[in-house]
């Protein structure tokens, strides 16, 4: 069996401050657990996604998300603004 290690990237996205979203941390293995466990701490959503977080691996911190990946990054942000919302309704 082979191992894979872990892997998270963060995004931020402050429509005050930020144009586009900004890819704000990225790691694998204990940094990911890290990365991971902040978020946790933070009631931050996570959303496990092996292919989006494979491509803001390539990216460099602080980077702008790039036009190619708007699309799946919209849709996960509109996803966290329904739960947000409902989590808000309760």
């Amino acid at each position: 069996m082979k191992y894979i290690r872990k892997k998270a990237a963060a995004i931020r996205y402050d429509t005050e401050q930020d144009k586009v979203p900004k890819l704000v941390a990225k790691g694998q293995g204990i940094i990911a657990d890290k990365i991971i466990a902040k978020a946790k701490e933070h009631d931050v959503h996570i959303k496990e996604d092996e292919d989006l977080v494979e491509a803001l691996s390539t990216l460099d911190l602080f980077d702008d998300i790039p036009e190619e990946l708007y699309k799946v990054v919209a849709f996960l942000l509109a996803e966290l603004y329904k739960i947000n919302g409902k989590l808000k309704e309760h």
